[in-house]
This record gives structure tokens, C-alpha cells and sequence, in this order.
């Protein structure tokens, strides 16, 4: 998690499915309005298609089906967080980005074993904001080493295909 002197936490806070998730900054790269997104055949099945984001091809993942939800219906609020981790870029669309949030590191729960239908497995902690409930997903545990292997491998293959 990015920590500053105090004990501080910065995270993007996004929504998906009427709930509300932060993730650390530290792993976001920017976000993005949602674009068209290229299906590619063969691609693993959490992976949507592909973006070309300035001439770089970028996975990307529904968040919300990724985690065991209903996949997203994409709007004029549907944002595209690029995210590294572990070596890997991805694109995590989400149904709305809503601000930047610093929150201290003692109003972080650990999490209860299943929040909002999704798995602890990808969660790093609740905490309580302002009477609202922020789930905090753990960007390192979203994908398992195969799953980012596989994401470099297919922005390899893609910008492959597009070169020749």
C-alpha cells in the first residue's frame, strides 16, 4: 500500500454494482473514459479485449465480473482504471470513478470473509468513511501470476499481429 509518514493511505475510490472499492494509487497508472474495446479470440475468459491506449495494446478486465458479479453495462460513467501489477498492465473497467480519497491505516478492518458477494481473497480491508463503507481490493491478489503472464502474453501477440 502507498504510505506517506503518517500512516496514510491514498487510494482511487471507483464504484461497482452500487457498492464502493478504493484501490491504491500506487498501482494505478491513470483512468481512462471507456473505449471500444477489441475482442480477441482465444483471450482468457476475465479478459474483455484490448485498448490501444497512445499505441500501447492493454488488456482489459470487467472488474465486476472478475469478482464474481454481474458483468458491467457500460455507460457515459464507465471508466477504465490502467493498472500495473506484478510487471503486468490491465485495464479494470468499473461502472464510475468518483474521487481520491487519504484515509489513515487504524480505520482499516480486516475483511469479513464475504463483502457484497465478493471474495476475501481480493479484498485487503473495509473502511469506514464518513458513514460510507469503502471495500478495499487488494490490486495483487486481482490477478493470480498465471493471469498477469497471460495478460503480457496477449498484449504481446496483439501488438505482434498489428506490426506485421
Amino acid at each position: 500500500m502507498n504510505k506517506n509518514q503518517q500512516g496514510e493511505l491514498q487510494l482511487v475510490v471507483f464504484r461497482l454494482k452500487e457498492q464502493t472499492y478504493g484501490i491504491d494509487i500506487g498501482h494505478v497508472l491513470e483512468i481512462i473514459r471507456a473505449t471500444d474495446i477489441t475482442a480477441i479470440p482465444g483471450a482468457p475468459a476475465f479478459v474483455e479485449g484490448v485498448i490501444n491506449l497512445r499505441g500501447r495494446v492493454i488488456p482489459v478486465i470487467d472488474l465486476a465480473h472478475r469478482l464474481g458479479l454481474a458483468p458491467i453495462s457500460i455507460s457515459e460513467n464507465t471508466r477504465i482504471i490502467i493498472v500495473e501489477v506484478g510487471g503486468a498492465t490491465a485495464g479494470m473497467m468499473v461502472d464510475g470513478v468518483s474521487e481520491v480519497l487519504r484515509l489513515s491505516r487504524e480505520s482499516i478492518q480486516p475483511p469479513p470473509p464475504m463483502v457484497a458477494g465478493v471474495s476475501a481473497a481480493y479484498l485487503q480491508g473495509i473502511a469506514l468513511v464518513d458513514e460510507r463503507l469503502i471495500i478495499l481490493l487488494d490490486a495483487t491478489r486481482v490477478f493470480r501470476q498465471e493471469e498477469k503472464e497471460a495478460l503480457q502474453e496477449l498484449a504481446r501477440q496483439v501488438e505482434e499481429r498489428s506490426a506485421s
